[in-house]
């Protein structure tokens, strides 16, 4: 476990922390679709990511979910952290995007962490400021961007995030997302399609570029 922490975060952390961290946290991997913390649950960890990706969702109790921002290698989640700090319970649905490895962090060490080690500060301070932006950039897209900018957007992340141009992504999950309806995300993938930006397969979409 020390290699990998070492391997994704050792330009960050010294090796003191680094021994702490491996000392006291728990390795976990997980697979496309684990929901790795759900609604209302009891926040106890915080989760460093060595690989893979995580979306991060808030749910809306009138008409389902909201994605607020993805999660990468060498990232952690603010709303998480927040949660752990605040001792309160989860207010967001981690879910996998892709298969990978988390290191799950004890909330009575992140706090200790906070006074005893400065590069640990700088990269919660830090964690939260990229994770605000990301969620005013959600906040902007809802206000200012119509859907199909919005969802244009989302393809190009997802590309981003699998490494791949081609998105396995139902309509009915991009809606989910999106939150809006499958109905309007399909009409929406045929305009882009129309358009030649997309190629529309069975079970994939295509980002052409």
């Amino acid at each position: 476990m020390k290699d990998s922490i070492k391997q994704t975060y050792g330009y960050l952390f010294e090796d003191k922390l680094i021994d702490e961290i491996t000392e006291s946290s728990l390795l976990r991997d997980f697979k496309e679709g684990d929901v790795l913390i759900d609604f209302g649950d009891p926040i106890r960890k915080m989760p460093l990511l060595i690989s893979g990706a995580i979306k991060i969702l808030r749910e809306d109790f009138d008409e389902g979910e909201l994605l607020l921002y993805f999660i990468e290698k060498g990232d952690t989640c603010a709303m998480t952290m927040a949660c752990c700090l605040g001792e309160t319970k989860s207010e967001i649905r981690a879910v996998a995007e892709t298969k990978g490895t988390v290191v799950m962090i004890p909330v009575a060490k992140m706090e200790e962490w906070l006074g005893k080690y400065k590069s640990w500060r700088n990269f919660v301070f830090n964690s939260y400021n990229n994770r605000l932006k990301e969620m005013l950039s959600a906040i902007d897209n809802l206000a200012f961007m119509n859907m199909d900018e919005r969802l244009l957007k989302y393809l190009f992340e997802k590309v981003k995030i699998n490494n791949s141009n081609e998105i396995l992504s139902t309509h009915q999950e991009i809606a989910y997302d999106l939150h809006t309806s499958r109905v309007v995300i399909s009409r929406l993938l045929k305009a882009l399609e129309n358009k030649g930006k997309i190629k529309l397969n069975r079970s994939s979409i295509v980002l052409l570029r």
